[in-house]
């Protein structure tokens, strides 16, 4: 399994802790956030991240910044990423379950780092459902 991970510097010290936990696991990562606490620019680190993600260059991506918002909606614009935003894992699961999601984005500002690697494990682990949702899914690109 090939990940890509991006972040902003509120995600920082989460990215670290992910990035231990996916060596743990033998998972390839692209790392493309910054590994500093000083501000930038999260669209400079979540564009790399949904271009791997959009051309299949990797399976998943990881996306952490404050809120969360910010990374997912610089995300969505890529035709082919479906980029959750997930706080509990109970929402990790549905967001791959029914909306296929390829990108979890993190908010590390309310969320653990416990709660952030569980929900990367449940987002990792579980299953598109496809049936009734495949159909839902495959209207939501605008793109041409």
């Amino acid at each position: 399994m090939k990940i890509a991970i991006g972040n902003d510097h509120a995600g920082t010290t989460y990215k670290f802790a992910v990035l231990e936990y996916l060596k743990s696991e033998g998972i390839e990562v692209s790392n493309y956030g910054t590994n500093e606490e000083n501000s930038v620019d999260y669209p400079d680190f979540v564009h790399p991240v949904a271009n791997d993600v959009d051309t299949e260059k990797v399976d998943f991506g990881i996306l952490i910044c404050g809120s969360g918002n910010g990374v997912a909606m610089t995300a969505n614009k890529y035709k082919n990423v479906r980029a959750g935003l997930c706080w509990t894992k109970e929402i990790t699961e549905l967001t791959r379950q029914h909306n296929n999601a390829n990108i979890i984005c993190v908010p590390a500002r309310f969320t653990s780092q416990h709660q952030a690697i569980d929900m990367i494990k449940t987002f990792l682990n579980t299953k598109f459902e496809g049936g009734r949702h495949l159909s839902r899914v495959n209207k939501i690109p605008m793109c041409i």
